[in-house]
Formats: C-alpha cells, structure tokens, sequence
C-alpha cells in the first residue's frame, strides 16, 4: 500500500523469460498486487514467474492462450486489478526497461488528488538515453499528430508506455474498446481524453540495451499509427464535439474537408495550382485555428 492506496502493476509479457525476473525482482515493496500477464510466450517466461511466485506472494499469473498484443495484455492486467479492488493501477513493462524508482513519482499526483492519469516521459531528464535518431525522430512525429489526435498539447511522449492511472478514472474507459497492439498508448490518451480525464507528464527514466530486443517494426508502426491517429482524431472530435453540437467541431471538420479538398482539386487540375494552394491555405488556417482554440479549452485538464 502506498500512502493509503492500494497499487496494482501490470506486466506485460512476451517471450521475456531472461528480463522477467529482474524486472519483478525490482517492483517496489509497497506495491500490492503485480499481475504478469503472459501473452502466449514460445519460451519459458511463465516457468520463470511461477518460480517467482513461490518468493512473492503478490504476483499473479495470467495467461493468454493466443497472443493479443501488449495493449491487450495490459487490459488483462488491469481487469483483475479492477476486480481485486485496486484504487491505482500502473505499468512496467515485462523487458525491465522502467525503473522501479521512478514510480513513487507517476503515483503521487494521483494520491494527491490532482489528476486522474500520469505518463512518463522520457525526455525531461537529463541521462543517457541510448535510443537512435531514427526512433528519436518516429518519437516527435507521433508525439506532433497525438497531440492533435488526442487534445491534450501538453502531453509529450505518448509512446511512453509507464504510466499509472485511478482505478475510479479507468472505469469510465471501455477497455475492451482499446487498441490491443501497440496503439494502446495513444489510443488510451484518445479515450481518456473523451473521458475528460486530468493528466500530466512525470520525468521517468527507461533503461536501454540492457538486453531487451525490441518487437517493434518502426517504419509498419509508424504508418499504422499515424492512420489509426487519424480515424481515431475523427471519432474523438464527432463524439467529444459534434454530436455535442458545438462549434468547435464543425470548425475542424471544416478545416479537415478543406485540406483534403485540396489535394481532390489538385489531382483534377494539376495544371491550376493557384486554386488547390488558396483551399489548402485556408483550410490548414482554420484547422490551426481549432487546434489553438482547443488548446486553450483544455487548460484544466492538465
């Protein structure tokens, strides 16, 4: 328990049975519940908890007979934290690249009442971070269209995926309506966001090349994500904006039509650019204007 909260952590894990017992080894003592949720792992990750377990009564073993991806192993996580009556509910990862140290302080603006959900950032601190230019720069993209996609512009490093979250917030989130791959982080902002959920960025630090092998394919990631950011920006501003009629919806789907008018007009002209450049203008111009107009809307939620 931790200052009166009881703490549930949720570890997912795939094929991690050389980082799996470091990384239990170091979740902290005042953690009540660990849920390691095994995502059909070929190796002998399960073996390796169920040796743990025998040390720490604390961890629970769930395990997926087919894999569902990382986000769909964290909601597992999170369900049983739920069902056991967890009252915060918290990340690291199963390749033991968060540390442990840096959890009292994604749990303390949530224990102090003064937001809902925090999310690590990993670019706030001043250490080696090991991580190439190539992923660097993949990072300030997606960080550039989540923050368009989601609302909160005061989020930085949405890819972070330690984080911690009030069980009473969660709930008014679908899980099972969570992207269960590697989506799920910008996704759960989307959805949070809707939910008017308060979050802040806490300054965490990520341990690389301490053996984990990364599942991730940047160049599929990225243009996965960068289309699920745009459907996902579309469903978020009908639901949050639209249906609710307000104005502020219809200036960005106003701005969105332009933009993509453009380009319609271009490719049936190629030869008039004067014309698809003025509606481009002014279409980029009212969707800047909406993105500026919503920033300032979303103050409280930080």
């Amino acid at each position: 328990m931790y200052k009166g909260y009881k703490i549930g952590v949720a570890v997912p894990a795939y094929n991690e049975e050389k980082l799996i017992g470091e990384t239990l080894k170091g979740i902290p003592p005042f953690v009540d519940r660990i849920y390691v949720v095994d995502d059909a792992s070929k190796d002998n990750t399960s073996k390796v908890v169920e040796e743990m377990m025998r040390h720490d009564k604390r961890i629970v073993l769930i395990r997926h007979a087919k894999n569902k991806g990382v986000g769909g192993a964290i909601v597992s996580g999170w369900k049983k934290g739920l069902e056991e009556g967890m009252d915060i509910l918290a990340v690291m990862a199963g390749d033991n690249q968060m540390d442990p140290r840096d959890l009292p302080a994604l749990l303390d603006p949530i224990v102090e009442g003064k937001v809902d959900f925090t999310k690590g950032n990993r670019f706030l601190l001043s250490y080696d971070l090991k991580m190439s230019y190539w992923r660097r720069f993949g990072t300030f993209l997606l960080t550039i269209l989540t923050k368009i996609a989601s609302g909160y512009w005061h989020i930085n490093d949405p890819q972070n995926g330690y984080v911690a979250i009030k069980a009473d917030a969660l709930r008014k989130i679908d899980l099972d309506k969570l992207d269960s791959g590697y989506f799920f982080e910008n996704d759960l902002l989307i959805k949070a966001s809707v939910a008017n959920l308060r979050v802040v960025n806490v300054p965490v630090k990520i341990r690389y090349k301490i053996g984990e092998k990364s599942k991730i394919k940047y160049s599929k990631f990225i243009a996965r994500t960068s289309w699920l950011l745009l459907r996902s920006f579309l469903w978020r501003i009908w639901v949050e904006y639209v249906k609710r009629r307000k104005f502020l919806g219809f200036l960005y789907l106003l701005g969105f039509t332009l933009i993509v008018t453009s380009f319609l007009i271009f490719l049936i002209y190629p030869t008039r650019l004067e014309i698809p450049l003025i509606v481009l203008l002014a279409g980029a111009a009212i969707f800047l204007g909406s993105c500026i107009k919503e920033k300032n809307l979303k103050q409280y939620l930080k």
